[in-house]
């Protein structure tokens, strides 16, 4: 298993708020990988540094050999790196399946496309049954799955998901966690930024505590969760 995704002294500001300091961290290929942390420290800013939304002041990025700082941002997509954004953005006013066709865009694999629509109905039977419905009236939860079904229509090697469980109810979120665990034994990487450290670490191999921009702690994931400090500072004692 090489490394997959490689970010290496990573440094980003706002104006002059100093918000990641210098931090280098790696996922493996087939393995999830979560970054946990308090808000504003920082998760959702190393991730849109990974996706191009946001520019780094200096620090390396580099997916599958290819050097992320000099990619266009929509261009990302194309080297197999599908984000779920916080916040889901689903196009609200589109059917599901129009959502998921978007996902597919950039594809030109006709017969496969169609065979992957199957294979995400089976793995989110509720979009199914909903196929036709405008995504706008979709629950939270149905929301969050469409979003991920929607990443997972461009074949990417790796997804990467922002807070997923935000919003949801405890059963949703036990739901979501499910699918993301079954996208990653198909064969898909995952990156997983979340506030819900306990769910997080429950489905991932290695986590990284970030903590004012800085990486606090990492380790195996059962490691931390078991580590008093996560558990007095994220895990609710």
């Amino acid at each position: 298993m090489g490394v997959m995704l490689s970010v290496k002294n990573l440094d980003v500001y706002y104006g002059s708020i100093h918000a990641i300091k210098n931090i280098s961290f790696e996922v493996a290929e087939g393995e999830i990988v979560t970054l946990i942390g308090a808000n504003g420290a920082g998760k959702t800013t190393t991730l849109h540094s990974i996706s191009g939304l946001v520019k780094p002041k200096s620090g390396e990025i580099t997916f599958c050999g290819n050097n992320l700082m000099a990619v266009e941002p929509h261009k990302i997509i194309r080297l197999g790196l599908a984000q779920v954004p916080e916040g889901r953005r689903i196009f609200a006013k589109m059917t599901v399946q129009e959502n998921l066709e978007m996902g597919a865009y950039i594809r030109n694999d006709g017969g496969a496309i169609s065979e992957d629509y199957e294979k995400i109905f089976e793995r989110l039977p509720r979009l199914k049954e909903r196929r036709r419905q405008i995504a706008g009236t979709l629950s939270g939860g149905e929301q969050q799955m469409l979003a991920i079904g929607r990443a997972l229509m461009c074949n990417p090697k790796m997804l990467l998901l922002d807070e997923p469980s935000m919003g949801l109810s405890p059963l949703l979120v036990g739901e979501i966690f499910e699918i993301i665990k079954d996208v990653n034994k198909t064969g898909v990487t995952v990156l997983l930024v979340e506030q819900n450290a306990k769910k997080a670490l429950e489905i991932a191999d290695h986590a990284y505590v970030l903590e004012t921009g800085s990486i606090a702690m990492q380790g195996d994931a059962d490691e931390l969760a078991n580590n008093e400090k996560v558990r007095k500072a994220y895990l609710g004692g």
